[in-house]
């Protein structure tokens, strides 16, 4: 590769993960507790029951984004994790809204959920328990 087409390819992969957004796990503003990283994770991985995790749809970036920062899974493992789960009736997968907007108001409306947002969708109806980039 010639160092004129290497260039511009570098300048926007750095651009691409500049522009990745912050995600951020939350919980209702009127939670009582905030859960730890490890339990949320083990909730949406399909470990643990409570508290009640919200998923974003699948394919979202912000979604793939959140397991693999937190969690450490990529999509990929995350589906094989609850089609096994799924398949042997040992687990039923998080509720799933369409959009930031949803997620936030799920979370806000339940103090008992959990889930994640990008920090530009964050507003004082939740908190903010732990930070992704």
């Amino acid at each position: 590769m010639r160092i004129t087409t290497a260039i511009p390819l570098l300048l926007l992969a750095m651009g691409a993960s500049a522009a990745q957004a912050e995600v951020v796990m939350i919980v209702s503003a009127r939670a009582s507790q905030a859960p730890s990283v490890e339990r949320v994770c083990q909730v949406f991985l399909g470990k643990l029951k409570s508290p009640l995790p919200i998923n974003l749809m699948d394919k979202n970036p912000t979604r793939d984004a959140f397991y693999s920062n937190a969690c450490k899974k990529d999509p990929a493992q995350v589906r094989a994790i609850w089609g096994k789960l799924i398949f042997t009736g040992t687990g039923t997968p998080p509720r799933e809204v369409e959009s930031g907007e949803a997620m936030r108001k799920a979370v806000a409306d339940d103090p008992a959920s959990v889930g994640y947002l990008d920090r530009e969708d964050v507003d004082a109806s939740v908190k903010i328990i732990a930070t992704f980039n």
